[in-house]
């Protein structure tokens, strides 16, 4: 081996492995440093046998389960020096702890007025039903919706493919967080939602079809991962916002904090008070792509110092359980609310009836059409639904239905099953 001497450093190429490294080091030293183009081989081959050990083809492959709140698709295996990461986890694909289950989701309403895509809460007697069951029929890994029920309007615009129906869409994405690829599973849809409403009808459905997912194979996911696996859906049908998907999973008051990366916060309404929401539907149809449409592209400040007020003055008044301050702030949006009242024949009428005849607050639920106002009492709730209807009727020349519902503090959740 020829040694070659310069300015006192001896440089001598070592094999080991069938990678070249320079030996380097002042006369008496013997320190090993490897050069750049070997350092980059040395990689390859760790990232080559990393792949190896994962991929054995005499044991499952196992996922890698993105941290929480990160986007639900798993990521691929990437090679890197911390091996040992507390955020990564192999996760073994579950086995199914039900043959069948049926879950509900609740109505939500969006924006509570000013608080345009993180403030939203659930409300209770309204919303989807979700049957799913382990079907040996259909292939490992799939899912297929056998049946849609609910009104006609409605079921004639839902398609059966699950790769284009919100229910499919969630369940879809939360059978990728678990891995599951040995189960093909069979999902019905009964929508109690009509579509287009501002009640969160394509949240309903896909919050009851990634919980129905995650109760048949043990309880996997958690909270923030279900909301993922239900933006999702959203993100396909009517936007990346999770006004109506958090708190038809978590049910109550809840404020989304931020999307990147997702931090979301329930709000705790006091139990021991009463909140009714009296939300009137027009006949009428408000898609929400085309009233997100009408929305400003920019704001001017006062505008925005305003609305950012009144949405801390809401989550305190919800915080403390109060009605009035709540109603205040409800209808006091200076951005959106303007911008697509207009848009729905009546709104307005409806708003100034609601007021007058006692409800504490009131504007549009979600993108509308129907419109919400808060009360305590659920007798004078109806009373002001009926004044609320009338002026849908007298002054935008709709038919519209008034009911009066309370804040759901549950959520998603299953409403019977079938143990294996």
């Amino acid at each position: 081996m020829k040694n070659h001497e310069s300015g006192g450093t001896l440089t001598t190429p070592v094999q080991r492995h069938g990678v070249f490294l320079s030996k380097r080091g002042t006369q008496g030293s013997s320190s090993v440093q490897p050069s750049p183009s070997s350092i980059f081989i040395l990689l390859l081959l760790l990232c080559s046998a990393m792949a190896i050990r994962f991929q054995s083809p005499s044991t499952p492959v196992p996922r890698y389960l993105a941290p929480s709140f990160s986007n639900i698709k798993p990521k691929p295996f990437i090679c890197s020096f911390s091996l040992s990461s507390p955020n990564a986890q192999l996760v073994a694909e579950p086995e199914p702890v039900f043959t069948s289950v049926r879950t509900f989701a609740p109505a939500t309403i969006a924006n509570l007025g000013p608080g345009f895509d993180f403030l939203g809460c659930a409300v209770d007697g309204l919303g989807d039903f979700v049957s799913l069951s382990v079907d040996p029929s259909v292939h490992p890994g799939q899912l297929s919706i056998s049946h849609i029920t609910g009104p006609a309007a409605s079921v004639k615009r839902l398609s059966k493919d699950p790769l284009l129906n919100c229910a499919g869409i969630a369940a879809i994405a939360a059978m990728k967080l678990l891995g599951i690829r040995s189960v093909g599973l069979s999902l019905t849809l009964e929508k109690g939602l009509p579509l287009g409403s501002g009640l969160g009808s394509s949240a309903a459905s896909a919050a009851a079809a990634a919980v129905a997912v995650n109760e048949i194979f043990g309880r996997k996911l958690s909270v923030s991962e279900l909301v993922q696996a239900g933006l999702e859906s959203e993100a396909q049908v009517s936007g990346y916002h999770a006004d109506n998907i958090a708190p038809a999973i978590m049910g109550g008051f809840v404020l989304i904090r931020s999307y990147e990366p997702l931090d979301l916060m329930r709000l705790g309404f006091p139990v021991e008070k009463d909140l009714f929401f009296v939300l009137v539907s027009p006949e009428f149809v408000a898609p929400t792509r085309k009233m997100r449409a009408a929305l400003p592209k920019e704001i001017g400040m006062p505008h925005h110092v305003w609305n950012c007020s009144q949405a801390g003055a809401l989550v305190a008044s919800v915080l403390q359980g109060d009605l009035v301050g709540l109603g205040k702030a409800l209808s006091s949006d200076k951005i959106v609310e303007p911008r697509r009242a207009p848009l729905i024949p009546g709104m307005e009428a409806v708003k100034a009836a609601a007021l007058e005849a006692g409800a504490f607050g009131c504007t549009i639920s979600g993108a509308g059409p129907t419109a919400v106002a808060v009360i305590g009492v659920e007798e004078r709730g109806k009373e002001i639904g009926e004044r609320m209807a009338e002026a849908f009727w007298k002054v935008g020349n709709l038919k519209a239905v008034a009911t009066v519902n309370r804040l759901d503090r549950s959520g998603a959740r299953v409403v019977s099953s079938i143990a294996r």
